[in-house]
């Protein structure tokens, strides 16, 4: 039976690990919080608490990775407010453990902040040109896993996540002067994105970078509007003085590779 590590169970981690317990794997799951070792057992997922930072990773890493075939690092780039760190530092100082350790490949949740805000359409052949800090750590580790000798990296660069429990129109709701209205939006839901990490597992999908967006595109003004609508929330009013810029993150590369279909398009 497979061993999996997950490297953070946060938001998308915790139900991830879920879905692969019910397709039989065996889980390790990371959290940052002690509070959260309890919940992770009660799931079934075997907890450690580990913490990567700059100058070093506190936990029991080495019982974490040992015996893993696969390893999965979601944990995102913090880079705002007092307590930032340097997310390519905390990525070098986990590399050389697991290196050192029985992991073969590597899942690396990135995101389409990769690319720039151009009005193109974005593949995975584009260059990504981040404008953004986030986006240009986030690049910059990507080229450090696929780098890495002996270990092989699937990065998947997913669009903004949304879920049952979760939508960007609960924070737009109300909202005066919300810039780029004609922008498309690149969403993808959280079903979606664990099926995809699911299907690159089971298929033995290695050494490759997938956008994991869903492939319906309106305009910001026309889905969150809608959306408000269908949610009972005050409508957003967008500001359309300014020419609107954004991109359009292209998924046919997930479809035809894995041939996956996405569950969810709206």
């Amino acid at each position: 039976m497979k061993k999996i590590s997950i490297l953070g169970c946060g938001w998308l981690g915790l139900p991830l690990a879920k879905a692969l317990l019910a397709n039989g794997f065996l889980v390790k799951g990371s959290t940052t919080t002690v509070d959260k070792i309890t919940v992770l057992e009660r799931f079934g997922i075997q907890p450690f608490q580990i913490v990567v930072k700059e100058n070093e990773v506190i936990g029991n890493i080495k019982a974490f990775l040992e015996n893993s075939e696969i390893l999965i690092i979601d944990i995102p780039p913090k880079l705002r407010g007092s307590s930032s760190e340097n997310f390519i530092s905390k990525i070098k100082k986990l590399l050389p453990l697991i290196e050192n350790s029985s992991i073969e490949n590597v899942i690396f949740i990135s995101s389409t902040a990769v690319y720039a805000e151009d009005n193109l359409v974005a593949t995975e052949e584009t260059n990504p040109k981040p404008v953004t800090e986030s986006g240009k750590q986030l690049i910059e580790v990507e080229q450090l896993l696929l780098n890495t000798k002996n270990i092989k990296t699937t990065i998947l660069r997913l669009g903004g996540l949304i879920g049952d429990d979760r939508h960007p129109v609960y924070f737009l709701a109300g909202r005066k002067s919300i810039e780029n209205p004609y922008a498309p939006i690149n969403l993808i839901h959280q079903k979606d994105s664990i099926a995809i990490i699911l299907k690159i597992i089971e298929t033995n999908t290695w050494n490759e970078i997938f956008n994991a967006v869903t492939p319906f595109h309106p305009t910001r003004k026309e889905y969150y509007s809608q959306k408000a609508l269908e949610f009972n929330l005050e409508i957003p009013e967008f500001d359309e003085s300014i020419p609107s810029i954004g991109k359009l993150i292209s998924s046919e590369k997930i479809e035809k590779i894995l041939k996956y279909r996405f569950q969810i398009i709206s």
